[in-house]
């Protein structure tokens, strides 16, 4: 005779597929636009520009956008230009 007192002995699926401790996801730091305009020195209309151009890489959370913080470095390295 079984019980109901199985409930929780299945995990739900992750919608995402992603798992909490995923090894690929586990290092990365991600910004709000706030703290990229601060790095960048630039507004945050400026970061909100660039991410809506995909001119920097971002995850939508919500109503609110989070920049990999290794994205923010690499567009940094990318745009020195060599002074004369």
């Amino acid at each position: 005779m079984s019980t109901s007192n199985d409930r929780g002995a299945s995990k739900p699926a992750d919608p995402a597929g992603v798992h909490p401790l995923d090894p690929a996801l586990a290092d990365v730091k991600f910004l709000t636009v706030a703290e990229v305009a601060g790095v960048m020195r630039v507004s945050k209309m400026t970061v909100y520009r660039m991410v809506h151009s995909a001119e920097l890489p971002a995850v939508r959370v919500g109503r609110s956008f989070r920049v990999p913080e290794k994205a923010v470095h690499d567009y940094l390295r990318g745009a020195f230009i060599e002074a004369g």
